[in-house]
């Protein structure tokens, strides 16, 4: 697949018109048409819709940027890599985290482990659950952090941790100052639940059905950190752990322990077949002692791994 086309159908979409891409690419307009052409070909999609005067992106040409986007931007990279690898400086660590748990667990450590290794270049991207097994079945990452179960024959898992299921609610509410929250004290409340598909929604929907109660309202939001930010806007309750609320301002919310137990387990992702990596190893060394002061810190927290000695 030409690299050249892929430029042209990038600078064609974000710059709306072959005219202005052909002046970035510094071609004529003509040579840009026809690696379009050829690429649509070759993919055997139509990326741009030519039955009226402006060039407009199809359906499956948007749908091909949002997949092949990063690989994409990634070209401009190359140079500069080709450039580290003649300077020596080679050492690279791919990291692709979960939103739900990427500013808890992620951050800290990949702050740690820059500190501590100057002339390794570090990537942290953050993908949905389904996004980044994907990516990482593709070797696209040397290591994942997120939400178990993974289901996907390419990846393999290491549970790390363990949280408590809590009640997120607002600090003035009445179950503010409750020691646990069953299902049942959330009957009349407005819940706010993720959308269907992602695994803190079936979760949910799982502690309310076991316990045969239906809420009474809901709203639906698209990640586990809106969903806490809206408990602190008063849009109502939400279930989700510890490592998410971090994200909100703890003045404004509580969280406290669903009865009967749940917890919700989190781990490392790695592709099946990946190659050995000194620089993914030492991370996942950072990642389990940062995930260790928050146990010993935490009742809501369990590791799930032998701490090294």
């Amino acid at each position: 697949m030409s690299i050249k086309a892929l430029r042209a159908f990038r600078a064609t979409l974000s710059e709306g018109s072959l005219a202005a891409a052909a002046n970035i690419l510094h071609l004529s307009q003509p040579a840009v048409s026809r690696l379009i052409s050829g690429l649509e070909g070759e993919l055997r999609l139509d990326l741009f819709d030519r039955s009226g005067r402006n060039l407009t992106p199809t359906p499956e040409g948007l749908a091909f940027y949002r997949e092949a986007g990063r690989i994409l931007n990634n070209l401009d990279e190359i140079p500069g890599i080709a450039a580290e690898i003649r300077a020596g400086r080679t050492q690279n660590l791919r990291i692709v985290a979960m939103p739900r748990i990427a500013r808890a667990l992620a951050s800290p450590a990949v702050g740690q482990f820059v500190r501590a290794n100057p002339d390794t270049n570090v990537s942290l991207d953050v993908r949905a659950r389904r996004e980044a097994g994907k990516w990482l079945a593709g070797r696209e990452y040397d290591v994942g952090i997120g939400a178990l179960p993974v289901e996907h024959p390419d990846i393999q898992t290491e549970l790390l941790l363990r949280v408590r299921a809590q009640a997120i609610v607002p600090v003035g509410h009445p179950l503010a100052q409750a020691k646990e929250v069953s299902m049942d004290d959330l009957r009349d409340l407005p819940i706010i639940r993720l959308m269907h598909g992602l695994l803190l929604r079936d979760q949910l929907d799982d502690m309310f059905r076991s316990a045969g109660v239906l809420p009474k309202q809901t709203c639906e939001v698209a990640s586990s950190s809106l969903a806490c930010a809206l408990v602190a806007d008063g849009g109502g309750i939400t279930i989700a752990d510890e490592l998410v609320a971090t994200n909100v301002d703890q003045a404004r919310i509580r969280t406290v322990p669903v009865t009967p137990e749940r917890w919700m387990s989190f781990g490392l992702l790695f592709p099946l077949h990946s190659e050995p990596n000194d620089a993914r190893d030492e991370f996942v060394a950072v990642l389990k002692a940062h995930v260790a002061k928050l146990a010993a810190l935490s009742r809501s927290i369990e590791l799930a791994f032998q701490q090294a000695h």
